[in-house]
């Protein structure tokens, strides 16, 4: 596994850029709008157009499948969509982690390709509501096909001394939320990046949105719940793969392990032989990758502002 990350978009990935080279018309808010694309989909012109309606100050496409034969002509359509192609394998974080390094806005809204878009996505009064207290991130009220409700708020709660994720469709406007379902939000781009975004060695969709979001947590930023900002699926709802693995065991290390002393964080030699007796790695492994988590925690440790358990005890407040 690759070392931990200590800066944003510290994996340079190879890839092939087309567009953004004219303005977007009808700019009415400092939000870039990056939409996430897992094939072609034969809506995508009216998705643009509904977006460029909006008033959005970007529109960044990134294509998860290279083996797209329709993009040069969709380019050419849409001069002002920066179409961006990975010309490697890489994560679901890695797509957001370029298009928020190709965006300049203030803000980014983290699309899916899997949405429905005959409706306005975002207005320019909402975007001021929701951007007004400068929140690290905001998650939408997410629904099914046909409107069906789903567990799309989460909190922490500790059992049996293991971290348990509680999740929930009955929601309310404002409640802090412990991720973002799919990655989809309205993140601070600055935040984001200072934050130092999503962990390309964690290859796991679930434990890579858990651990840049509980990172954002203990860090001393905020990820609230918005019932205004609604959106729905028009395919099935991704299924969260929540599993225990070595990348379920970065998270662990990273984010459980740390423990909070004044004024850092810091992980305990001590924690090593429970770490060791759950991760189901042998002697040498694991020491490996505790003292590698162990470096990362120091070098990061006056970003701590609180550790995991403080983050439970006392859920929602910063």
């Amino acid at each position: 596994m690759n070392s931990i990350p200590l800066i944003f978009n510290q994996h340079q990935i190879s890839m092939t850029v087309l567009g953004g080279k004219e303005s977007v018309p009808n700019i009415r808010m400092n939000i870039c709008a990056i939409i996430i694309n897992r094939g072609w989909n034969s809506y995508r012109s009216k998705m643009i157009e509904n977006l460029m309606r909006c008033g959005f100050s970007e529109i960044i496409s990134i294509e998860a499948n290279s083996e797209n034969y329709s993009i040069e002509d969709f380019s050419r359509k849409f001069p002002f969509v920066k179409i961006i192609i990975p010309q490697e394998p890489v994560t679901e974080g890695d797509l957001v982690n370029i298009g928020v390094g190709e965006s300049s806005s203030d803000y980014v809204l983290v699309l899916r390709d899997s949405l429905d878009f005959s409706t306005d996505i975002l207005t320019p009064t909402l975007a001021s509501k929701l951007t007004e207290n400068n929140t690290f991130c905001v998650t939408p009220r997410l629904l099914g096909k046909n409107n069906f409700s789903f567990p799309v708020l989460f909190s922490p709660s500790i059992k049996r001394a293991a971290l348990n994720v509680i999740s929930t469709s009955v929601v309310s406007d404002g409640s802090p939320n412990l991720f973002p379902f799919d990655n989809i939000a309205l993140y601070n781009r600055k935040k984001f990046m200072d934050l130092g975004g999503f962990d390309y060695t964690i290859l796991s969709d679930y434990w890579q949105n858990l651990d840049f979001s509980f990172r954002s947590w203990l860090w001393g930023e905020q990820i609230i719940f918005s019932t205004a900002l609604s959106l729905s699926y028009s395919t099935d709802v991704p299924v969260l793969e929540t599993g225990a693995s070595q990348f379920s065991n970065r998270f662990y290390l990273k984010n459980l392990v740390p423990r909070f002393y004044e004024d850092h964080g810091a992980i305990p030699g001590s924690s090593f032989f429970a770490f060791w007796g759950s991760s189901s790695c042998g002697f040498f492994e694991a020491m490996a990758r505790f003292k590698e988590a162990r470096e990362w925690v120091s070098q990061n440790k006056y970003r701590f502002k609180r550790d995991a358990l403080d983050l439970v005890e006392n859920w929602g407040n910063k």
